[in-house]
């Protein structure tokens, strides 16, 4: 097995797998843990391919739960359906020593069958009982590839199950399945011995040869192998029912392998205004501290408590009851939870609204840049392109600072069963991060809207793409469960991947380190039209303010001018944009690779539901470009 843990210095995670009484450290950056090197999920290291078990190991040397508690996150808990506690991952740091100071996070060595590249000979753990400094080589004698021991490879397949399983291809009974349908004699396996030969085909299938009884078999990726009546992970195997659906040979590179299940929120007013260090924050952060006195039995034993947590954080017992009694009242929320519906209209109308006297350790700064944007109408031609743009978008706010809480919630195999971090699902908490950063948000005017998606040639386009959406089944997270496809949704969607290219080209920020959340909603209770594209990091020291100036007023109207300009015209056109649909599922129109799709951690909604035509306009189909309605 082995253990995970962070650099605080790099901002990295270590993979450390054991070797006899020896450690290897593998670094792998923080914001990875959660998905590319998440639980279940197959790592690649210097040297072996490591698994990354999962979080009930996640415990120091002495047993106890490692992982730190994430305080003031009800809102964004209450939003995703969460009812367990968030907990960061365990940090440590290698010193020059080579000593690990903290905890680090467990991974076990995966696949454990390795091959020799010359001559195709199987392997089972050629790694035990070397020395730390030597590596498994070959034991090959009989051919003259393997003379000089060339060193082994892990194999690149593994078995995996839509229901979540993950364990080695049994190489053993692949080599004698044919051997067993024909009803002819077969050898006993035995893992000590290298006797197995793996090699390719003319027809770029490949063979396994048995040395020992000569029985051969031809396979693919794609052959399905019953999986037996065992819950298997690379660390774990728990007795289970037997499943009606075969497992699959898979490459380790196939994204089936493996798929992380996240779900993000952004950290609003009340709980981003909480004011650090406080009596009442310290007691509310610190559960043990209430633990202790709930368990005070006696009055004397609760006066001892009180006095010796006061004495703790330097204050009097009297601010130490007073403190509770907030808890108590329901500090820090007072009862204003947030359900999955209300998560993006609480993140608009705070983005929105002006927020007063805001301190240093605020985690939740917007700064309106509104009036200074509108006044620029009067230096320019009202009619003009610029005009209309002006018009066209309602608020513009440079979002200083804002912190976002990414939580890990499961994983997939094969697109199937979601399974949790903890696999049993019996876990009280889960993984997830503070990632910090800025943004700039804009919202579209209603008025501007109005018109321009009440056009029944945009509305029949717009519906074209919702019936493939729901005929597509296609679900993006409990935060975008009431996503509706509509005119507005595609038109905000499409400028934002535009604008985050833009963002790219013209002010050096790589597109996949920008985020986008789209607001867009219509009704009389509250109308949403807005875009935040932001960067968040997870080191509170992350961001520079770089994105956040970019929505100063000039700066902004050469930048939105930039991405109308752009959305006019795609490398690939005419085809782009006569496109009747494109992508996954057909769930896009004139949007391609050229012009409008992002890097995939830049879309929470996987880079569909995108049209430039919506921008554009389209002469040919007496489609109105959105600015027509403006000029």
């Amino acid at each position: 097995m082995g253990d995970f843990a962070i650099d605080e210095e790099c901002r990295g995670n270590r993979i450390v797998e054991n070797i006899m009484s020896e450690k290897e450290y593998l670094p792998v950056r923080l914001s990875h843990l959660l998905r590319y090197c998440s639980v279940g999920a197959v790592v690649r290291g210097p040297d072996y391919l490591l698994s990354v078990m999962d979080i009930t190991h996640w415990t120091d040397r002495a047993g106890n739960m490692a992982a730190e508690e994430i305080t003031y996150v009800e809102q964004v808990k209450s939003a995703l359906g969460i009812t367990q506690v968030l907990r960061k991952p365990p940090v440590a740091q290698e010193r020059d020593s080579g000593e690990i100071d903290g905890t680090c996070v467990p991974a076990v060595r995966f696949p454990l069958w390795m091959s020799c590249p010359r001559c195709g000979l199987l392997h089972y753990k050629p790694w035990h009982g070397l020395a730390k400094e030597e590596v498994p080589r070959c034991h090959e004698t009989n051919t003259k590839k393997c003379l000089n021991r060339p060193r082994l490879e892990q194999v690149p397949w593994v078995l995996v199950h839509e229901c979540g399983h993950l364990t080695d291809v049994p190489w053993h009974f692949l080599a004698h399945r044919e051997a067993v349908t024909a009803d002819q004699k077969q050898c006993g396996a035995d893992w000590a011995q290298a006797y197995l030969r793996l090699s390719n085909t003319k027809r770029k299938k490949r063979k396994l040869r048995c040395g020992r009884c000569a029985a051969t078999s031809t396979f693919d990726d794609r052959i399905p192998i019953s999986y037996g009546g065992k819950w298997q992970q690379p660390w774990l195997s728990l007795p289970a029912e037997e499943l009606d659906q075969p497992a699959s040979i898979l490459e380790i590179n196939d994204a089936r392998v493996h798929s992380p299940v996240t779900s993000n929120a952004l950290v609003i007013p009340p709980e981003s205004r909480i004011r650090k260090g406080s009596v009442v924050d310290r007691v509310y952060s610190t559960s043990q501290f209430r633990r202790e006195i709930e368990q005070a039995k006696t009055p004397l034993a609760k006066k001892s408590v009180f006095q010796r947590i006061a004495r703790e954080l330097r204050c009097t017992v009297e601010d130490i009851k007073e403190a509770l009694i907030e808890i108590d009242r329901g500090y820090p929320l007072y009862g204003d939870e947030i359900t999955v519906g209300l998560l993006l209209e609480s993140e608009y109308l705070a983005l929105m609204g002006e927020l007063p006297d805001l301190a240093e350790d605020e985690d939740f700064v917007p700064r309106h840049f509104t009036e200074k944007w509108k006044s620029l109408i009067s230096t320019i031609d009202e009619k003009s392109k610029l005009g209309a743009i002006i018009k066209s978008i309602d608020q513009l706010v440079a979002v200083s600072r804002l912190k976002e809480i990414m939580v890990m919630t499961a994983f997939q195999r094969m697109n199937g069963k979601m399974v949790p971090p903890d696999i049993s699902g019996n876990s009280d908490w889960l993984p997830a991060l503070e990632l910090y950063g800025e943004g700039i948000f804009f919202s579209i005017s209603e008025d501007a809207l109005a018109v321009w998606e009440s056009n029944p040639i945009i509305v029949e386009r717009a519906e074209q793409l919702r019936r493939r959406f729901v005929k597509a089944n296609m679900n993006f997270g409990p935060s975008q469960s009431e996503l509706i496809v509509n005119p507005r949704f595609i038109l905000l969607h499409t400028l934002s991947h535009l604008l985050i290219r833009q963002l790219e080209s013209q002010a050096g920020y790589p597109a996949a380190s920008l985020k986008e959340r789209i607001y867009s909603a219509k009704g009389s209770d509250l109308a949403m039209a807005g875009i935040l594209i932001y960067v968040a990091v997870p080191d509170i020291v992350g961001s520079l303010g770089g994105l956040a100036e970019l929505a100063a007023p000039q700066r902004f109207l050469r930048l939105i001018s930039s991405v109308f300009d752009h959305a006019q015209w795609c490398s690939i056109d005419p085809v782009c944009a006569e496109h009747e649909g494109q992508g996954p599922h057909l769930l896009n129109r004139a949007a391609c690779h050229a012009c409008s799709l992002v890097p995939e951690p830049s879309c929470v909604y996987g880079n569909v539901l995108l049209d430039r035509a919506f921008i554009k306009g389209d002469i040919a189909r007496e489609l109105p470009s959105f600015l027509s309605y403006q000029e």
